[in-house]
């Protein structure tokens, strides 16, 4: 029963992945997506490109989809997966 379910989530983020990463390559940042847990995605970059970085992900993320319901996206931040949480 969930199976439909859990399978569009997952579509939804590897399209985000996609997509996401072709604009991390064409902006030319040193930003890397470095792991993906569930609907979750982890990122390793210089403070630098911190603001452009969760801008360009909450855009991909939040409109990857035309759907009925908004999908919203939380982002932390920090020096290691602990304190981003």
């Amino acid at each position: 029963m969930n199976s439909p379910i859990q399978g569009t989530a997952a579509d939804i983020i590897k399209i985000a992945m996609i997509n996401i990463r072709k604009r991390l390559q064409a902006a030319f940042l040193k930003t890397r997506m470095i792991l993906q847990v569930h609907d979750e995605l982890l990122f390793e970059l210089p403070e630098a490109e911190l603001d452009v970085v969760i801008r360009m992900v909450r855009e991909e993320m939040e409109g990857v989809m035309n759907l009925s319901v908004p999908l919203k996206v939380e982002i932390g931040h920090g020096r290691n997966w602990a304190d981003a949480h």
